[in-house]
């Protein structure tokens, strides 16, 4: 029987514009490393890491428990915590490491559970960090590649990302507030009007078609977002410079990558992507403020390390 098994899962960026809490992408920028060991008895966590040590507050640690409680499994579970994944910058952290535990649990017990469910049970580990459970970041760690997320009942719909498509991803070095994404959450707009909802649609619907197509310009030249982006973007330093600077060194698209603060472009493998992140830094700059660049592609989902 196995007694151990090691799970790691990528970062991922959700809405993609228009799509706000429904799109999801898994990105191989970042990997958070989750690794269960059956022990005696309860939930103990171990890290390195600055994450609670206290189950009930722990992302990996409210997946554990929620699916001991439903399989009613007996043994006591150790969950090491590995994170890769920088928490707080718009890169689905909380969500990697959900999403790793679902799936290393789901083996150790040979549960043998669906893409959904695994989905369902790493979805209620952002609660610990985002106060709500949402799917959109846990369900692109999960599957991997481009997810739709369809919610009541939940239905994860995924589709292969195109080959040459491209993202670099400028981090800012800023202090990011405790619950950012409540915080970030708390500035969208209760009401939003007629027109800019069909705009944010045809967009979103493009990009789909894009994915389907395996077009990825028409996935960059339709990341457009008139709702959420205008109402969060003052929360990001020279947000407006870095998508100007971006689009004019030859990014397709530009937007805010999940609740922020990281700001993501689209492109293709034969765009000059150096060129795009350096321009990115530039317009941080701009707003005195530093930033790191990452040049990443879609990745798989959680990835068993089992030998």
């Amino acid at each position: 029987m196995v007694s151990k098994i090691t799970v790691k899962a990528p970062s991922s960026t959700a809405n993609l514009g228009p799509g706000f809490d429904v799109f999801g992408l898994a990105i191989d920028a970042f990997y958070d490393e989750i690794t269960l060991t059956k022990i005696k008895k309860g939930i103990t966590i171990v890290t390195d890491d600055n994450v609670p040590t206290n189950p009930e507050n722990n992302t990996a640690g409210l997946v554990v428990k929620n699916m001991k409680d439903k399989f009613k499994i007996k043994d006591g579970i150790e969950i090491k915590i590995k994170k890769g994944v920088p928490a707080g910058f718009g890169m689905g952290s909380s969500a990697a490491s959900a999403a790793a535990t679902a799936v290393a649990f789901d083996k150790l017990f040979r549960l043998n559970l669906d893409g959904n469910s695994l989905v369902e049970f790493a979805g209620y580990g952002e609660k610990a960090s985002a106060g709500s459970v949402h799917y959109d970041n846990v369900a692109a760690s999960v599957l991997g590649g481009f997810v739709i997320v369809k919610t009541t009942p939940l239905d994860v719909i995924r589709i292969e990302p195109p080959t040459n498509l491209r993202m670099c991803i400028a981090v800012p070095e800023l202090v990011v507030p405790k619950k950012k994404t409540k915080v970030s959450r708390g500035v969208i707009p209760k009401k939003i009007k007629l027109t800019d909802s069909i705009l944010n649609l045809s967009n979103a619907a493009a990009i789909v078609a894009g994915f389907m197509k395996k077009d990825s310009d028409i996935i960059g030249n339709s990341i457009k977002d008139v709702i959420v982006e205008p109402a969060r973007q003052h929360m990001i330093p020279g947000f407006s410079k870095v998508k100007q600077n971006a689009i004019k060194a030859g990014a397709l698209g530009v937007t805010i990558s999940g609740a922020g603060p990281s700001v993501i472009a689209f492109a293709k493998s034969s765009s000059n992507l150096k060129k795009i992140c350096l321009e990115m830094s530039k317009g941080f700059a701009s707003a005195n403020t530093k930033c790191k660049t990452i040049i990443c592609k879609p990745s798989k989902g959680s990835a068993d390390k089992r030998k």
